[in-house]
């Protein structure tokens, strides 16, 4: 019997030729296979068991980076096959195939690189079809080496034999490279000078980082800087010339047994951390270590990740210590992908730049994880993860472009039964940020030759994702526009995750988003499905002073909650940490502002009120970085107080004024923010009890707080509730596009 089968999914560049060429062989089949722009396509010949056979361990046996999502096949003419051959690529106009996010080098081509009588041996480039880049050096598809950033690299005659052979694993592992003919390392100085090339640039590299140098390193995505993690002075002189005073920074560990001894890690945090992603994962460090005390000031955590290239395996071999391993990027700016751009713009942070001339053509940073919990929180979806696709329960009708939010911006294309996420893109913030988000869509159209014919962004009119739709409105009057709350696009991005049909209680509580009724919401309690949505509760609105600086400042938060609730006089009689943070004139001033509604929109932002709740108990009062408010009151949680404080919730309305007064009664740091902690699950949990039988998602910013979402997940265990986190997408506003793109299929479908 003959037939002709096609497959769509992640299977080019991942093994899935040859995996079918072998597949063939077993069982006895004919015929051929071969990549185009839509997927994969093949014909096969024999015996209709073995067939039955061949078609169950295509889809059981799969190689370690293919999924299949939809196989379509159909009887045949025989037409007389007498083996099985893979044929060359063919491209169509119909670009559907899936695009494999970069993957770590895996345990074979490790023991290849640490084997002396192996001819890739301390090879820095070494890869097969299992692991290695992929969407950081493709321009389009297929992905074929000629529409790749090795197409400058001519194969040597080894290389191209093992490239040709299908039952070789590095059969068209498109940057397939070894010494004779693949890119070459070189290691210069700020001034652009080459200090060593090859191995000798390692060499000069580790004894750099020994010395106490901060070097920039180039890895799939965009340049690290690096520098040894117990060196004090070195990272101060690091946070000094990035401008960085306190966030954390990241740190690679040579492997799991160094980072066992520096950090405290479950087995679920191992499983992340050793995983083929190879993902920055938030873990609890050990009370004595070797680590400096600058790398995470003030908290008991710090983000952890092992080697995932194999030059990053070949410096940590030949150091004794973790690296300090953040992207090398200006503040709201993207990470920085070739070395000129690097000296230009942090030629005074670096004192060496380890590059080679494989270029990256989509810049890709590290996705960040956590645990709480068995529950896996994803802070940033990007290399390993993403590109992130979906297949649809149905077709789209039109092409749909989902814009995202402002903050960890990512975008989503709806094509066909295809959604595809985007990586981090990052905070739009400055020019360069946005032309990163104009670039990662550019990427995107190219590879799938897509064109939008709808296009959904965020309600907010300042957000650069909103004026830029609304600019390319203006001069397609055919495209079609919708807007999406921003607290609504969280929920249904959960929704999306999990294919959710039926109603949900969803909270929503993240920093702000702009609200339908034009103030700034923050913590949205909502019935929501996936065409509609109904605000039930929020906190009461408090006076953002200042505007967009009362994110970086906590103590603003607790002055206009103090302004809520007592008089200017009152407040000035204070014995407060938040007011004692200020100048009585600051005070008198803000208070004008306040009372005038000058530059003060009101909000009921959760993340603000945690910031409030921080500067009250004398924790934090100015913030160098997003959610360092939450991280530093986790530092003071006491499992032992049970307490919470008095709040009221009427008419929809949540009011914290009694939380307020007692707190401002206290000195106990620890008993303030246990008593917080608690207070929020009360909240929580008296709204639920209001609708016993919805099942309750949580999506925002918020949920980033590991106590916070342990709490959450022991409540709801307890009360024996149906509950969602999203795992697989961003619970922040990273996951405000598949949101976006949910609410618009269906939308459109709807419409029908």
């Amino acid at each position: 019997m003959n037939k002709k089968i096609q497959i769509f999914g992640v299977v080019q560049g991942v093994g899935f030729r040859p995996f079918v060429y072998q597949l063939a062989h077993r069982y006895n089949l004919n015929g051929s296979i071969l990549n185009d722009s839509t997927g994969v396509r093949l014909e096969v010949e024999g015996k209709e068991d073995d067939m039955e056979a061949f078609m169950e361990a295509l889809q059981s046996d799969l190689p370690p980076l293919a999924r299949i999502d939809t196989i379509l096949s159909e009887r045949g003419e025989c037409f007389g096959y007498t083996d099985f051959q893979i044929l060359q690529s063919e491209t169509y106009s119909d670009k559907t195939a899936l695009i494999s996010p970069d993957i770590a080098i895996c345990a074979n081509c490790l023991d290849e690189m640490n084997d002396p009588g192996n001819r890739r041996y301390r090879y820095p480039f070494i890869n097969c079809t299992d692991c290695g880049p992929r969407y950081s050096i493709i321009q389009t598809l297929p992905y074929d080496r000629p529409n790749t950033s090795m197409h400058f690299f001519g194969m040597c005659e080894a290389c191209y034999h093992e490239y040709t052979d299908p039952l070789n694993r590095r059969f068209h592992a498109q940057p397939i490279s070894c010494f004779d003919c693949g890119p070459m390392l070189k290691l210069i100085d700020t001034a652009h000078h080459v200090l060593a090339e090859g191995e000798n640039a390692i060499a000069l590299t580790v004894d750099a980082i020994k010395r106490g140098s901060i070097v920039a390193v180039k890895g799939l995505g965009g340049f690290h800087l690096f520098c040894a993690a117990n060196n004090t002075q070195t990272i101060a002189n690091l946070r000094q010339r990035k401008q960085r005073p306190t966030k954390p920074f990241a740190l690679m560990f040579k492997n799991i047994e160094t980072l066992s001894q520096a950090a405290r890690i479950s087995p679920e945090e191992i499983g992340l951390i050793t995983s083929k992603e190879k993902p920055i994962v938030i873990v609890s460090k050990h009370a004595h270590n070797t680590i400096s005390e600058l790398v995470a000031p003030g908290i008991d955590c710090i983000g952890v990740f092992l080697p995932y290239t194999p030059l990053h395996h070949l410096l940590l071999k030949e150091l004794d210590v973790p690296l300090v391993a953040t992207s090398a990027n200006l503040s709201n700016e993207p990470i920085i992908r070739n070395s000129s751009e690097l000296l230009e713009k942090l030629g005074f942070v670096v004192d060496f730049v380890l590059d080679h001339d494989r270029d990256i053509i989509n810049a890709n940073d590290d996705s960040v994880m956590q645990m709480a919990s068995t529950q896996k929180i994803t802070l940033r979806m990007a290399r390993g993860y993403a590109p992130k696709s979906m297949k649809l329960p149905f077709k789209s009708e039109k092409n749909i472009l989902a814009l995202g939010a402002n903050q960890k911006n990512s975008i989503a294309i709806v094509f066909n039964d295809t959604l595809i996420m985007s990586p981090y893109i990052g905070d739009l913030n400055s020019l360069q940020a946005f032309e990163f988000f104009e670039r990662t869509l550019q990427s995107f159209k190219r590879f799938y030759d897509f064109e939008p014919e709808v296009i959904v962004y965020d309600k907010h009119p300042e957000y650069m994702t909103t004026k830029w739709a609304k600019k390319l409105k203006a001069t397609h009057p055919k495209l079609e526009c919708i807007e999406v709350q921003h607290h609504y696009a969280h929920l249904l991005s959960g929704l999306a995750e999990f294919g959710l049909n039926e109603k949900v209680l969803g909270f929503a509580f993240d920093g702000t988003g702009f609200g339908d009724d034009g103030t700034l919401w923050g913590a949205e309690v909502m019935i929501a499905d996936k065409q509609h949505y109904e605000r039930i509760v929020t906190f009461a609105p408090f006076a953002l002073l200042g505007g967009e600086i009362a994110i970086k400042e906590p103590r603003r938060s607790a002055l206009a909650l103090l302004f809520e609730h007592y008089t200017l006089d009152e407040i000035h009689s204070l014995q407060c940490a938040s007011t004692k943070a200020f100048r009585k004139a600051e005070i008198d001033i803000l208070h004008k502002a306040w009372h005038k509604a000058i530059n003060a929109p009101p909000t009921s932002s959760a993340g603000r009120v945690f910031d409030a709740v921080a500067s009250l108990a004398d924790i934090l009062h100015i913030s160098s970085y997003e959610g360092e408010s939450g991280l530093m009151m986790e530092q003071y949680l006491d499992e032992t107080v049970i307490e919470s404080f008095p709040f009221t919730i009427d008419r929809g309305i949540v009011n914290l004024e009694l939380m307020l007064k007692e707190i401002i009664m206290m000195n106990d740091k620890h008993e303030i923010v246990s008593r917080f902690f608690n207070t929020l699950i009360e909240i929580m949990f008296q709204i639920t009890s209001m609708y016993p039988a919805l099942p309750i998602l949580f999506c925002g910013g918020v949920f980033q707080n590991k106590v916070l979402v342990e709490k959450i997940i022991k409540r709801c265990i307890r009360e024996n509730h149906i509950y969602y986190f999203p795992t697989q997408t961003a619970i922040n506003d990273g996951g405000i596009a598949l949101g976006q793109a949910w609410f618009a299929l269906h939308h459109l479908s709807s419409k029908k």
